[in-house]
This record gives structure tokens, C-alpha cells and sequence, in this order.
């Protein structure tokens, strides 16, 4: 059963919302279905205006923003995108990312390393900058997505977890700087979470984390519930951790 949140009159930004049946359209989804105005970012416009589109048909208040989340020019884009429509911003949930990069070290070159840094770092960075002031204005909140790699390191994860270490401290750094301003900055770290490209590589007998979980941790970060907590790398796997 999921599980419930109020996000009535509140504008949640998420990105990497383009791909059905992956994190970011789970999580667009459950914020819209408790009350959000969304702006669903992601660099395939035929994409996400598509989720977008199902978004309505729910009933959910949605617009898209498209173009390549790696640039600035996208980041400011998101932004003024829920400032022409909704007139604010509360939540934004930095989803975009992901792992390009599985292999040793010998097999990723140096172009394979500014990938993963890129679509899971510089993104973290371009849309909390972008997003901060209207987030002082509003006293919301952000949330990231580092990787339970974190805590259970493995073989030829090294250049991905190199990255996602790099959210963590992004996240935690940040919300020493922003929480004077009332802002809040937190992460979540998943193990493997059941989508549609993990099922398909893993299985149906993987040992998943349901959408349902990684929802409910993101939606209770961003939640009134959560107002005392910032700085926080929070492990979603399914167990103890290492």
C-alpha cells in the first residue's frame, strides 16, 4: 500500500522524469498524486512531454521542461518554468542520473569518467544552484540521489561511486551552507530499486527495493515531517547495510 503525504499547494521540480516505469516518473508521480504542481525535467522533450501528458490525464498539474540537464541553460530553464506557471518552488528532487559506467578500471576511459560525473554530479550542482533562491523565498527543500555504493562498496563500481560519493558530500556541505537561509538539503541512497531497466538486466528474483519505498523516502525528506532534518544520507536497502 503507499504510503500517504500532503503536498497540496506545494511546486515540486523533479528531474529525470522522461522514462516510464524508471525512479523519476515514480516519484513525479507520487508528488503529483498527493497535491504538487510538478515541473518534469529531462533531456528527451518526445519523453517527458509524454509523461507529462499522462500526468493530466491523472488529474495531476503538470508542465515539462526539456533540454539537457548537464548545461546551465537547462537548469535556468527549469526554473523559470515553474516560476511562468506555478509562481514559486518548494521541492526540488535531483533524480537525473544513473549508472553508465559498470566495468574496471582499465575499461573506462577518461570520456566514461566525465559521463558519470557529469549526469549525476554537475546536475546535482547546475539544479540546486539554479534552484536556491526561490527555495530560500519558499524554505524548501532539496533532495539528491546518492547510492547505497556508499555503504556496500563493489568491483567495477569504482568510477560510478566516485560520483555518487560526490552527491553525498555535495548534499552535505550544502545544507550546512543553506540551512541559515531555511533551506533543507538531503539525499537518498538506494540499492537497486525495482524499475523497468533493472528488472530487465537483474530479473524479476533481484533483490529490489519497491518503487513504493524510494518514494516514501524522498516524499518524507521533502515532507514538514522531516523539518529538523538536513545533511542526511539516508540508506534505502532493503537491510542492514555495511
Amino acid at each position: 500500500m503507499p504510503y500517504t503525504f500532503d503536498f497540496k499547494g506545494k511546486v515540486v521540480l523533479v528531474t529525470g522524469v522522461g522514462r516510464a516505469g524508471q525512479i523519476g516518473h515514480a516519484i513525479a508521480e507520487a508528488f503529483g498524486r498527493a497535491g504538487a504542481s510538478l515541473v518534469a525535467a529531462d533531456r528527451n522533450a518526445v519523453a517527458v512531454a509524454e509523461r507529462v501528458k499522462e500526468f493530466r490525464a491523472q488529474g495531476i498539474e503538470a508542465r515539462p521542461a526539456a533540454g539537457d540537464l548537464t548545461e546551465p541553460d537547462m537548469a535556468a530553464l527549469a526554473v523559470e518554468t515553474a516560476l511562468k506557471h506555478y509562481k514559486g518552488l518548494d521541492v526540488l528532487v535531483n533524480v537525473a542520473g544513473g549508472l553508465t559506467t559498470y566495468g574496471n578500471l582499465s575499461t573506462i576511459g577518461p570520456d566514461g569518467f566525465d559521463r558519470e560525473i557529469a549526469i549525476n554530479l554537475k546536475t546535482t550542482y547546475l539544479m540546486s544552484r539554479a534552484c536556491v533562491d526561490q527555495l530560500s523565498q519558499s524554505k524548501g527543500c532539496i533532495v539528491n540521489f546518492a547510492s547505497a555504493a556508499l555503504v556496500n562498496p563493489a568491483a567495477n563500481l569504482a568510477v560510478y561511486s566516485a560520483a555518487k560519493w560526490g552527491v553525498a558530500g555535495f548534499t552535505r556541505s550544502l545544507a550546512v551552507e543553506l540551512w541559515p537561509r531555511g533551506v533543507r538539503v538531503n539525499a537518498v541512497a538506494p540499492a537497486m530499486v525495482r524499475t523497468v531497466d533493472n528488472v530487465a538486466s537483474a530479473g524479476e528474483g533481484g533483490d529490489f527495493v519497491e518503487m513504493k519505498d524510494i518514494t516514501a523516502a524522498v516524499m518524507f525528506l521533502a515532507s514538514d515531517a522531516a523539518g529538523a532534518i538536513t545533511g542526511h544520507i539516508l540508506p534505502v536497502t532493503n537491510g542492514p547495510t555495511g
